[in-house]
């Protein structure tokens, strides 16, 4: 089952080589505690941003939009039906983009081919491109009618 590190931590050893490349010591199989603390303090600061995006609201807000109440809507993230962005204060935030009819559908498909419900894991999938989509990210590929290939390849990362 992929997790949201194994997920993450790409970007994070991608950003441990550009750091040590552009320095003068010698490559290490290990990041250092100074890089650690650097990767952790950006992804704080880009998880934070991210949850005030424009296109996020609360889990009230989620349930007036689709008429159902809070704690279904929690349900629903905790099945992995739904992407909940933790947050450092109680509750979750959720991308609005994920209730539009096309990838309602594709969710649960694609939390069962991926093998995983983290939401911040779900986003970071949804959001990155894809070679195998000729760049699109799986949430444009989505959009455009394209969820079977999406699910096709998201069953292929758990390889």
């Amino acid at each position: 089952m992929k997790t949201e590190s194994s997920i993450l931590s790409q970007t994070s050893r991608a950003a441990v080589r550009t750091r040590r490349a552009a320095s003068k010591t010698p490559p290490s199989d290990y990041a250092s505690p100074a890089e650690i603390r650097a990767l952790l303090a950006n992804s704080l600061a880009s998880r934070q941003q991210r949850l005030q995006a424009q296109d996020m609201m609360s889990t009230d807000e989620a349930a007036a939009l689709v008429g159902t109440s809070r704690v279904t809507i929690n349900a629903w993230i905790a099945k992995g039906r739904a992407i909940g962005l933790t947050q450092t204060k109680r509750g979750y935030r959720m991308p609005r983009w994920q209730f539009e009819p096309l990838m309602w559908d594709a969710l649960p498909k694609l939390t069962a081919a991926l093998g995983l419900r983290e939401g911040w894991a779900l986003l970071a999938f949804l959001e990155t491109p894809l070679g195998g989509l000729g760049g699109l990210t799986p949430r444009q590929a989505i959009e455009q009618g394209q969820a079977q290939r999406v699910i096709e390849l998201a069953a292929q990362e758990d390889q």
